[in-house]
């Protein structure tokens, strides 16, 4: 049994600060990656106990070079370093059995969500996909779910668990905080959260056969709303890309791969534009 793990560090417990999860920090960052690792390593545990032989770990967050290597188990495969092409999905193509998401967080604009965004806090106001708002993690179940792979688990804070839930209702939830403002949140010890995910992992590898792929049908309408208009001028130019109005850009795709990948860009894009402010 294979599993691909995307790890992301927002969602960790205890954090409530990006200063926690900035690799340019010298004082709190190195503590909190410590925490993101062992609760990386505490879902591969757990899945491990259920029957699960084979990870591949996506370093998601920011650098993406921020998982401890002591932390992980000698025989996994670190998908390290920035940027990636499919950034938060690197790697996530068929043949696993199943997807974890740790550490996720609420997306741009959710109220109760500690350190909400979706891919960028400065270019990203707010993204979806045939109707419907994306998380994260809803873009990258998406993209497990073209490839045949269910998610099974999820972690982070109570927002993302219970709107990931709510869309992939045969996944696993462990919710490690509750917000109580962007920037607070009532949250479980490290040690108390990488217990509950072990536990969920276990529990989420034993439902493999109930779970089935996530999936947008096409044709797909991706709906991309920036922060700052200097953003969409730059995503305008990409080939695909309609400008709907000052913030807004959409993109027509007959795949949800394309759309994905074009995201992508478009955030990246996007964000140079920001750059030059």
């Amino acid at each position: 049994m294979r599993v691909y793990v995307s790890c992301d560090m927002e969602g960790t417990a205890g954090v409530c600060s990006w200063r926690q999860c900035d690799p340019e920090n010298r004082d709190e960052y190195p503590i909190y990656r410590r925490y993101m690792s062992r609760e990386v390593s505490a879902a591969i545990e757990g899945a491990r106990s259920a029957g699960a032989r084979e990870f591949v770990v996506n370093d998601a967050h920011w650098s993406m070079r921020n998982l401890l290597w002591d932390e992980m188990p000698a025989d996994v495969r670190i998908v390290s370093g920035a940027p990636k092409p499919r950034s938060m999905a690197q790697g996530l193509v068929g043949g696993f059995d199943a997807v974890f998401l740790t550490g996720y967080h609420a997306k741009s604009g959710d109220r109760d969500g500690v350190l909400a965004h979706t891919f960028s806090d400065e270019t990203v106001y707010r993204v979806s996909v045939n109707g419907i708002e994306c998380s994260e993690a809803l873009l990258v179940a998406a993209l497990a779910g073209s490839q045949g792979v269910p998610v099974m688990l999820v972690t982070g804070d109570s927002t993302i668990v219970r709107e990931t839930l709510h869309a992939l209702p045969w996944a696993t939830g462990v919710a490690v905080k509750e917000s109580i403002g962007f920037y607070a949140a009532n949250t479980l010890t490290p040690t108390a959260a990488q217990d509950a995910i072990r536990d969920g992992a276990r529990r989420a590898t034993e439902r493999i056969a109930d779970a089935k792929p996530f999936v947008f049908s096409p044709p797909i309408e991706l709906l991309l709303e920036t922060v700052h208009v200097a953003s969409a001028d730059f995503i305008e130019l990409m080939p695909g890309f309609e400008r709907i109005d000052g913030r807004t850009l959409r993109f027509a795709a007959s795949s949800y791969e394309q759309s994905y990948d074009a995201y992508v860009a478009a955030v990246r894009l996007g964000g140079a534009g920001n750059a030059l402010a």
